[in-house]
């Protein structure tokens, strides 16, 4: 395993927990796995929603990657988009200093979430959903170090005005990425994240990349990203028993 900055960890209490962070002015949500359990130290999964989506809605979810694995904490985009249908109001991704900023909101929600759950340093993991990619990616690369992997579901690599990536592909060895896409998703979206899985693998990272048929992200796929997060614990748990 890589040599990983720890975030810092506090007095764990169980419960549910909705919290503002000060600095930012923005929410944090997290959801708690069945049965929780205070001396387990959980992977964390923190999830990016699509664009008009909110910290909420991104939550339904969760039992469908897991309802026994994770500890899920959910964050909101920083651009007001509005009422959703359901009344619910909207948000998007769009911000003046994106890199910094999601690197920075990731970072202090990991660490509000630590001061109650248990959490282990070395397994969080970003999910984006859709526009929500883009700040899971961001924040990602950011953080290169500090969070174990990214996953993309049906959402590509920011790019700047001549088609690169905007950050140092060097940093993706740091990381694992899984990256979800729909068969039904635009040719564009599609062709992108076939070059995103073709750069990040020619960086060195361990990126795998899961298709599906349907229009919205298919029940499998959000089993498999669970597999995936759980295989790699698994791994740790081998390489230690080996070096033991």
């Amino acid at each position: 395993m890589p040599n990983m900055n720890h975030w810092r960890m506090d007095r764990l209490h169980e419960g549910y927990d909705v919290a503002d962070e000060p600095m930012l002015g923005l929410p944090i949500r997290t959801k708690l796995p069945d049965a929780y359990e205070p001396g387990y130290a959980y992977p964390l999964l923190v999830l990016f929603h699509g664009r008009g989506g909110n910290e909420e809605q991104v939550l339904r979810v969760c039992p469908k990657i897991s309802s026994q694995n994770f500890v899920y904490l959910s964050i909101r985009g920083p651009q007001p988009l509005g009422r959703r249908p359901s009344g619910q109001k909207g948000f998007g991704w769009e911000h003046p200093s994106a890199d910094t900023m999601f690197g920075e909101y990731v970072r202090l929600a990991v660490e509000l979430t630590r001061r109650t759950y248990h959490i282990h340093s070395e397994r969080v993991y970003l999910v984006g959903v859709n526009e929500g990619c883009d700040a899971a990616y961001r924040a990602g690369f950011a953080l290169a170090g500090k969070v174990a992997g990214v996953v993309a579901l049906n959402g590509a690599m920011p790019r700047n005005a001549e088609g690169r990536p905007v950050f140092n592909l060097a940093d993706a060895a740091q990381l694992r990425l899984f990256l979800g896409q729909s068969a039904h998703a635009p040719d564009a979206l599609r062709t992108a994240m076939d070059e995103d899985f073709a750069l990040l693998d020619a960086a060195g990272a361990n990126v795998r990349k899961s298709e599906y048929t349907s229009e919205k992200i298919h029940a499998s796929t959000l089993r498999e990203i669970n597999h995936w997060v759980v295989d790699a614990v698994n791994a740790e748990h081998d390489l230690y028993a080996i070096r033991d």
